[in-house]
């Protein structure tokens, strides 16, 4: 009986046994759901990054165009050096000369003038005889004057306060004109855009007067028009600047959240924000290209009689100057972000910096010590709080670039070089704890006693 009950006991264990074989044979449930999971998050980090590197070009351009374009005061502030620029004055200065001679038409004055004169019953036949040929030089001296005034008062300083006032008034055409629309002191005509330079007409004409040049005051109010810009590319700019408003100052927040999503999803989240951050510089550099390509093509674009080469030149680099300072921050940001996220990875080379960094500070702070000044309570408090502390400076840093009105590149590093100065002011403050101290973590478990388990703390 004994031994029918031992078969069966051992019948049932090897049943047992082939249950388990066979269940560890199949792979658990969990482990494809896990690894599917995995692999979907991966392609979601990489979709998500990729997308915020397309983004951070526009992103750039929309806050120039909802900034520096679209703003009263960043416009003229835009447009201010056009006045002090030597093309721009030269070719201002001849439109203006040109608007004031065609309307005092001093050769005709002239000739009419030596005319009436030579008819005189007091004049020597003599002189008469030879007064119509002073008709040209007169005539080029006048032209002579008119253009020297001219000059003078567009390479003054009165010069640039009359500018600033026509822009300012014209911005709001200006954005008219980038919608679509046309009229007002800035209008398009085609793919040319023009500036009504009547005030400073006038003011050419008060001058004049003023020196004794009574004939200016036949000059009427005149809307002279200045090119600023001549190429077929102004109506894809019209498209492109309503695509870059209807989006808004939003955009840059879009693709921030997007590189952050990428990154928390990434298995690798420290590898995957020195990517992004690299693609980030990358499209920064793009972007470079393409307003490289875009001047040349601008400057090609406009011709030799209508705007000087100098003066288009100087016109398209005026204009696009904020979104190249823009681009520059940026692509410094995320630069400096790569260099970050390498130096706190594994990398020998980043983990001899980390050791390099933290051997300085911890022989600065022994030197201190040494020398009597030590940090007592607040390096204890520091080196308590020194992950928030560097939270902190970070998160300061961040807010610095983003509350600036228009960072530089300069602006970036130096609000780098303060925020790793701060954190090393961190470093240095945070005392260890000496041994012995109720503050070490191996004098906490030996009061505690061992850990569950039964298992005894490792030593050493």
């Amino acid at each position: 009986m004994n031994d029918a009950n031992e078969v069966e006991r051992l019948r049932a264990r090897v049943a047992e046994l082939e249950g388990e074989l066979a269940a560890a044979g199949a792979p658990p449930p969990s482990r494809p759901t896990a690894a599917t999971r995995s692999i979907w998050w991966a392609i979601s980090s990489a979709v998500l990054i990729t997308l915020a590197c397309v983004l951070a070009p526009l992103s750039v351009t929309s806050v120039w165009a909802s900034t520096q374009v679209s703003d009263t005061e960043q416009y003229v502030q835009t447009v201010a050096p056009l006045a002090k620029d030597p093309a721009v004055q030269a070719a201002i200065a001849e439109k203006v000369t040109g608007a004031v001679l065609e309307y005092i038409d001093v050769e005709t004055l002239t000739t009419d003038l030596l005319q009436t004169l030579a008819q005189g019953n007091n004049m020597p036949p003599r002189i008469a005889t030879a007064l119509p040929a002073l008709a040209a030089p007169i005539s080029n001296g006048v032209e002579s004057f008119t253009r020297t005034q001219v000059s003078k008062i567009v390479a003054s300083p009165q010069f640039a306060v009359v500018w600033a006032q026509v822009n300012r008034l014209a911005h709001e055409q200006v954005v008219t004109l980038l919608e679509g629309n046309q009229g007002g002191a800035v209008s398009a005509q085609g793919d040319t855009i023009t500036l009504n330079l009547g005030p400073v007409i006038q003011q050419v004409k008060e001058r004049l007067v003023a020196q004794g040049f009574t004939l200016a005051e036949k000059i009427p109010t005149i809307d002279r028009s200045f090119v600023l810009a001549q190429s077929e590319g102004i109506t894809k700019a019209q498209g492109f600047y309503r695509l870059l408003t209807t989006l808004g100052t939003w955009l840059p927040f879009v693709a921030i959240a997007l590189l952050a999503g990428g990154v928390f999803l990434a298995r690798d989240r420290r590898r995957a924000l020195l990517r992004g951050s690299l693609g980030v510089v990358a499209a920064m550099v793009v972007l470079g290209l393409v307003l490289a390509v875009g001047r040349v093509m601008y400057l090609s674009a406009v011709p030799p009689d209508v705007l000087s080469q100098p003066a288009a030149a100087t016109v398209f680099d005026t204009f696009v100057r904020f979104l190249r300072t823009g681009l520059r921050a940026t692509a410094v940001l995320g630069l400096l972000v790569a260099i970050a996220a390498f130096v706190t990875g594994p990398a020998p080379a980043a983990v001899r910096t980390r050791g390099f960094l933290e051997h300085g500070a911890g022989s600065l702070r022994g030197g201190a010590e040494a020398a009597g000044w030590k940090t007592g309570p607040v390096g204890a408090w520091t080196y308590a709080h020194k992950r928030g502390l560097r939270v902190a400076c970070l998160i300061a840093a961040g807010l610095v670039l983003v509350f600036w009105t228009r960072p530089t590149a300069g602006v970036v590093l130096l609000t780098a070089l303060l925020c790793v100065l701060a954190l090393g002011v961190i470093e240095f403050l945070a005392r260890p704890p000496e041994p012995g101290t109720p503050e070490t973590p191996g004098l906490q478990l030996a009061h505690r006693g061992p850990p569950p388990g039964g298992r005894p703390a490792a030593q050493g």
